[in-house]
């Protein structure tokens, strides 16, 4: 091959999206057909039951996170950090639970956010809350986990957005949270719009041709995204329970103490996949012997300090900031374990 066959073959596949987590399913599936190929046929049968059984959840979260993108809802963000310090936090946290960003996607707003001035506290309740429910998260976690795990995983969202962000209060008075973004990190890329403009929105989106189309646009990627994550998660899910014993679960996180629970708070970080794809693998956790409040600590502490959001969130947080950052989740992971867990021996 030519340098210039070469350069064109290179400038084509710099154009091509490769998801990874398609290429990760159909990676996965056919090291199956070649490693364990009596195993390809029940994968594929998992996959697909499940995914049928989880459609009514994932049609309803599709629609919701359609309509707040055809509407403009998602814009009103910004509001949670005005007004009265001690107002605003329990707000940055409300906003947090019910906004829907992951760990990594949420950090451009949070650079956006503290460069231009806003207290850190309010910040730090919605950066613990945001990755960790959301309305499509809350359908997914119904129809995986039931609505008691739900209800309960919305509410440790909170609790810990409320301990993150009057944490940080506490301790603002010290001069090493005066500054909390790394020299040149400035003005929060790309998130940075949604906090600085406050555009209209439109409640009765269907009225406006162009918000149609927005509506059916943010529906397919809406649902081809949770579609990707879902098959990778149930194909783990299928390989996992045919290839780990569930002594080995039950032994680790099985008893529900405290030391399974802190087990399960630092497991989670380095092997939280992504937050739709965490719920169905934490079911089959749980049905194969694993503490409900294991789980809930695997959820939360993965949710909010995922590898790369960790290393994100190092690359723009001085020390002290990310110091709190990670002992405010871990520390709320393992308080919303053991309370759960409490919860569902009563």
């Amino acid at each position: 091959m030519s340098m210039q066959q070469s350069t064109q073959v290179l400038r084509w596949h710099s154009k091509v999206n490769v998801d990874k987590a398609w290429l990760a399913s159909i990676g996965i599936f056919g090291l199956i057909a070649m490693v364990v190929p009596e195993q390809f046929l029940p994968s594929v049968e998992f996959v697909s039951d499940a995914v049928v059984e989880i459609i009514p959840f994932l049609l309803m979260a599709v629609a919701f996170a359609a309509y707040a993108g055809a509407s403009g809802a998602d814009n009103l963000i910004a509001k949670a950090f005005s007004g009265h310090i001690l107002l605003a936090i329990p707000l940055a946290a409300v906003f947090g639970a019910f906004s829907p960003f992951c760990s990594c996607g949420v950090i451009p707003l949070i650079a956006a956010l503290l460069s231009m001035g806003v207290p850190l506290a309010p910040v730090m309740a919605f950066w613990l809350a945001s990755p960790l429910m959301d309305p499509t998260m809350f359908m997914i976690t119904t129809g995986e986990l039931g609505s008691q795990f739900a209800i309960a995983k919305t509410l440790a969202a909170l609790s810990v957005g409320l301990l993150g962000g009057f944490g940080t209060l506490a301790l603002n008075s010290t001069s090493v949270l005066s500054n909390p973004l790394r020299e040149g990190v400035g003005n929060g890329g790309c998130g940075g719009s949604r906090v600085r403009l406050q555009k209209e929105i439109y409640w009765t989106f269907w009225t406006i041709g162009e918000r149609r189309v927005k509506f059916i646009t943010e529906a397919i990627k809406s649902g081809t995204f949770l579609i990707k994550w879902l098959v990778l998660a149930y194909l783990l899910e299928s390989l996992m329970l045919a290839y780990v014993p569930s002594n080995w679960i039950s032994e680790l996180a099985g008893d529900g103490g405290v030391l399974s629970i802190f087990t399960a708070s630092l497991i989670g970080v380095p092997a939280y996949l992504n937050g739709y794809a965490a719920v169905p693998l934490v079911a089959g956790l749980i049905n194969s012997g694993m503490a409900p409040g294991a789980g809930m600590a695997f959820l939360i502490a993965g949710g909010v300090t995922s590898l790369p959001a960790a290393i994100a969130v190092f690359a723009l947080a001085r020390p002290p900031v990310f110091v709190l950052y990670i002992a405010f989740s871990l520390g709320g992971a393992v308080a919303s374990g053991l309370l759960f867990q409490y919860w569902t021996v009563l």
